[in-house]
């Protein structure tokens, strides 16, 4: 286990792949991973746990809870649609002695590793194309078309923050990519120094 517990940040458009790349790491336990639950105001999906997927706090709740600073970072993904990383989880994850792993919107995740400079890497997950993308969001039956598109036409803007980003996986393979993800994390985690820094 590292001296001091470290931060890991996935960020990717809706349907790129980041989430089953998190739940491949979460998986391997050298890596001493656990998962940072995000808060979110919106209502539960069907399957969805309170506290387990999300922090379902609802929006006058999430809006008070950003009056009183408890948030690292949140974001309106959409109008009155918020996310966010909550101070009590990473601290909670902290005094477990865990690395923290974080799957967030591009905005989230680029907050995060300039809030944390020395203790955050941050991988961009990238698609194949915009067209591949929306393949897999129809396939996933969650959303309404409408929905999708607002994704879709999102993922163009996400994409281009890419290059802010500390490491680049393209999940054209997906096997490929789950191992590109865990040799990053596991070289990230046993360097004593930040991804920009030298020994």
């Amino acid at each position: 286990m590292t001296a001091q517990p470290k931060l890991i940040v996935f960020s990717a458009p809706s349907g790129a792949g980041k989430t089953t790349l998190v739940r491949h790491l979460l998986k391997i336990e050298d890596l001493n991973l656990a998962f940072s639950i995000s808060a979110a105001s919106r209502e539960a999906r069907e399957g969805e746990i309170d506290g387990i997927h999300y922090y379902f706090l609802g929006i006058p709740e999430f809006k008070n809870r950003i009056r009183a600073n408890d948030f690292i970072e949140f974001e309106e993904v959409y109008k009155d649609q918020f996310y966010g990383t909550l101070k009590s989880e990473v601290e909670r994850l902290w005094a477990q002695g865990k690395n923290v792993i974080f799957d967030i919107d591009v905005v989230g995740g680029l907050r995060l590793k300039n809030k944390f400079p020395d203790r955050c890497i941050s991988i961009f997950v990238k698609p194949p194309s915009i067209n591949e993308l929306q393949k897999r969001l129809k396939n996933r039956k969650t959303e309404s078309e409408e929905k999708i598109a607002m994704r879709v036409a999102k993922a163009s803007t996400e994409m281009a923050t890419a290059p802010q980003f500390d490491v680049i996986i393209k999940n054209d393979d997906l096997e490929l990519a789950k191992q590109q993800a865990e040799d990053i994390v596991r070289n990230f985690i046993h360097k004593k120094v930040g991804p920009d820094e030298e020994e």
